[in-house]
């Protein structure tokens, strides 16, 4: 895309310049998400989405909708595309990404923007002897 600086680009964003220590990932998406049209995101909350999902509540002009389950939250986002034009969904970890892949799949094939978000352990958990979920110990 465009930078946002340059006169005429569509995302613009009328939010303040953050300074680098309020910087985040999960900042960052949720302002992307409002910039490029989602107003609504439909989730499942999780334990490895639960900080993300605290910066989609606090974004103005975005709306975090609670889902029973993840298929669910693709399938509202599949269907927020085709009525606004692009959906998004955030989901939690294995179990939460892998029950949403038939939504974002169909979503796929019908060529919708959907964005699907997935929580996971933070990267430097690999590897070391700690107890993440889903995992075995044998």
């Amino acid at each position: 895309g465009c930078p946002a600086s340059a006169p005429g680009c569509p995302i613009m964003s009328s939010h303040p310049v953050v300074s680098a220590g309020e910087a985040s990932l999960g900042r960052h998406l949720a302002r992307r998400l409002v910039q490029v049209g989602v107003s609504d995101v439909f989730a499942v909350p999780g334990d490895f989405n639960l900080t993300l999902l605290d910066h989609l509540v606090d974004e103005p002009g975005l709306r975090l909708i609670g889902c029973c389950n993840e298929l669910n939250a693709g399938y509202a986002a599949d269907g927020y595309a085709r009525a606004r034009g692009v959906g998004a969904c955030a989901v939690t970890f294995t179990v939460g990404g892998l029950s949403v892949l038939n939504a974002i799949a169909g979503a796929y094939s019908e060529n919708l923007p959907v964005i699907c978000i997935a929580g996971g352990p933070n990267s430097n958990d690999y590897g070391t002897n700690r107890i993440l979920h889903h995992t075995a110990v044998v």
